[in-house]
């Protein structure tokens, strides 16, 4: 399965998951929720993946997570905030920048409507 049928099938659940939850719960929330529906799916995908920094040839383990990493061809950064800013999409982008993967989704569940909250990032796709 190529990135955007994976990318495909994510946005549907979380159009289910905010329909049937609604916005306003904890980003861990949805992302257990996300992770479940995943697994019923059975797509492979880890959850909390920590991003290292090489700088100077250097590897650093210093602490960036992506929530949910597909089939290591999508990160899903889930959000449960008031307003997404242009920071989180260059924290998407750095991420696939970092790792190599080509798709990332933004999420907000915060959104009155979740078609508003997501938005799809790009690295050389």
């Amino acid at each position: 399965m190529d990135e955007n049928e994976l990318s495909k099938i994510v946005v549907n659940f979380c159009y289910k998951i905010h329909k049937r939850l609604g916005p306003g719960l904890l980003e861990s929330v949805y992302e257990e929720v996300l992770a479940y529906e995943l697994a019923k799916e059975g797509l492979t995908f880890k959850r909390q993946v920590g991003i290292s920094v090489t700088y100077d040839d250097v590897k650093m383990d210093i602490g960036f997570r992506a929530d949910i990493i597909v089939a290591e061809k999508l990160i899903v950064e889930i959000k449960s905030i008031e307003i997404i800013t242009p920071v989180h999409a260059k924290q998407v982008i750095t991420y696939l920048r970092l790792t190599g993967i080509k798709l990332g989704l933004l999420v907000n569940f915060n959104s009155a409507l979740i078609k508003d909250g997501i938005k799809r990032l790009v690295n050389d796709l």
